[in-house]
């Protein structure tokens, strides 16, 4: 049973208006990523079936690094997708995709926080590589309201170099 109440998502996602690139501004410690990476940006493109297919990447001591996977909706609103990073032959085993709920968004389609409702992830993203401090903070206490653990957060150093 969670400690958590439900985790509210935004009533709906036009995941046309979504896709393309984000930048990470923050994000929750994960074993995916590396501590020290920088330059992390997503792309997000519609797959003939209507899932997404995400393209992750990032540098990591000098050198870029990539994951693809695939992002499906659970449910019409689109605001909350299941994802998996395994080969694409492998995604139909259980208990390996992960929660991508879009628990804020901005009117246009700028800033987006995304979480997982067991508090274990959580990303602060933006369409540019960086974001002022008062709507950075704004998003970090709505996080905090809703249980995460926001002292834990790593601020994504942007250096110039691209990876979208």
């Amino acid at each position: 049973m969670s400690q958590h109440p439900p985790l509210p998502t935004v009533p709906s996602v036009d995941l046309q208006r979504y896709l393309g690139t984000w930048y990470e501004i923050d994000r929750l410690p994960m074993r995916h990523e590396p501590e020290d990476a920088t330059d992390v940006s997503a792309f997000y493109s519609l797959n003939d079936d209507g899932s997404v297919r995400v393209q992750n990447r990032c540098l990591h001591k000098g050198e870029l690094e990539e994951a693809i996977g695939q992002a499906t909706p659970i449910d019409a609103s689109n605001s909350r997708l299941q994802v998996s990073f395994l080969p694409e032959g492998l995604r139909w085993i259980p208990f390996t995709k992960g929660d991508y709920w879009v628990m804020q968004l901005d009117a246009g389609y700028s800033t987006a926080m995304v979480g997982s409702p067991d508090r274990h992830y959580l990303w602060l993203l933006a369409r540019q590589p960086g974001m002022d401090e008062t709507t950075r903070q704004h998003y970090i206490a709505y996080a905090r309201q809703q249980g995460f653990e926001v002292d834990k957060l790593i601020h994504t150093p942007h250096t110039g170099h691209r990876t979208a």
